[in-house]
């Protein structure tokens, strides 16, 4: 089995890049009139399908990028930057900008599909979530005595517990906004971004790194 380190490092990456917190008001917004019973169905019919595309992902993302010619050194460097900009993004308030407008346009249209976009794409499984999930699901079945099997087992229970955990946040959404308040979830977010800032410093580093020892 990968380290402790490894699953809580995979752990935090994951729970910074899908933010549930950060969800919280934009799940909200979007399903304004609605009653508890549907929200929670929308939530879970959401996190369902953000568990299944990041698992499709985590299980064949490395053989994606093997087959059209792409190392994972090279995809470690650029997940690094592409998780860089999102935690930029947390930190000065863009994501939460660029979200609240894919929300608006689903929010007025009343879109039956609501747990597919925005919900599922690209508010929970969005590009940062897939790069991170690609990464970790690579390190985890090349860290030294770990079989592949072992590293795919792990990172399956990771997002597993991950999606119920947000689901369990947007179930809970409405106590929860009031508890924390919009000051409460902005402090929370910039904090959560200057750890992703600093996680993806380090895959960028070590993909220089492998690349210069090649």
């Amino acid at each position: 089995m990968p380290s402790l380190e490894s699953v809580i490092n995979a752990f935090i990456t994951l729970f910074v890049t899908v933010d549930p917190i950060g969800n919280v008001p934009l799940f909200l917004g979007l399903t304004a009139g609605m009653t508890a019973l549907v929200r929670r169905s929308i939530a879970i019919r959401g996190c369902t399908i953000a568990l299944g595309i990041l698992l499709l992902f985590a299980l064949t993302g490395t053989g994606i990028l093997d087959s059209i010619g792409i190392t994972i050194d090279a995809f470690r460097i650029a997940g690094g930057i592409l998780l860089f900009v999102t935690a930029f993004e947390m930190i000065y308030g863009h994501r939460q900008e660029r979200r609240e407008e894919a929300s608006n346009t689903v929010a007025m249209e009343r879109a039956a599909n609501l747990a597919v976009f925005p919900l599922a794409l690209p508010l929970l499984a969005g590009p940062g979530t897939i790069a991170a999930t690609i990464l970790i699901a690579s390190e985890m079945s090349s860290e030294p005595g770990v079989s592949v099997w072992a590293g795919k087992a792990t990172i399956i229970a990771i997002l597993t517990v991950m999606m119920l955990l947000t689901a369990g946040v947007l179930i809970a959404a409405h106590s929860l906004d009031k508890y924390l308040g919009s000051t409460g979830k902005l402090v929370l977010t910039r904090l959560l971004g200057v750890l992703l800032a600093a996680l993806s410093v380090q895959y960028i580093a070590d993909g220089i790194l492998a690349f210069a020892r090649h």
